[in-house]
């Protein structure tokens, strides 16, 4: 399997961060919006963070704790706090090695609401990197709501899939 675009992948999704951070004001980042269940750009965008803090984090230790996640309340307040967060984290990634992304890891993660067992379940570093940029991407298109609700102005193409990038720009050609 070819791993060539996922680290690249990574960089991009934590640099859109960089730019919705560069984007938004203060008010507009930490405003808590009623119907979006009282949730703010600012708690999407740290709910990203932690995990992939957790995915960073986690290999060195061989197991990726997505439950265990430090939630930090600055993240989602503060822009430069969250900026210096994404800064770091894109250093972590940038120290990942193509050779290791098939490497076998350990994924916690809490999935039932009835019970309080955590399975520890088996996985690759190259899917673990895949779900964290798709889970990215999900709570980017959230953000972009959230964002057009409060009238600021996103980047083109911030919170939308990579497939339907492509798939838009294949539709405008065809119609050109």
């Amino acid at each position: 399997m070819s791993h060539w675009m996922l680290l690249p992948a990574l960089q991009e999704v934590l640099e859109q961060g960089l730019t919705l951070l560069k984007t938004i004001d203060d008010a507009a980042y930490k405003a808590k919006l009623t119907v979006a269940s009282d949730a703010s750009v600012g708690a999407h965008y740290r709910h990203c963070l932690d995990h992939f803090s957790s995915l960073l984090g986690g290999i060195p230790l061989g197991t990726i704790d997505y439950d265990t996640r430090k939630r930090d309340p600055q993240l989602e307040t503060d822009r430069r706090t969250a900026a210096e967060m994404t800064l770091s984290l894109q250093r972590m990634a940038g120290k990942l090695e193509e050779t290791s992304l098939s490497d076998p890891i350990r994924i916690r993660c809490k999935i039932s609401y009835a019970s309080d067992l955590v399975p520890l379940l088996h996985s690759r570093l190259d899917r673990e990197i895949m779900f964290c940029i798709s889970h990215a991407i999900h709570h980017y298109a959230l953000i972009g709501m959230m964002c057009r609700l409060l009238e600021v102005p996103l980047p083109d193409g911030f919170g939308v899939a990579p497939s339907t990038v492509k798939y838009q720009r294949e539709m405008a050609h065809i119609r050109a």
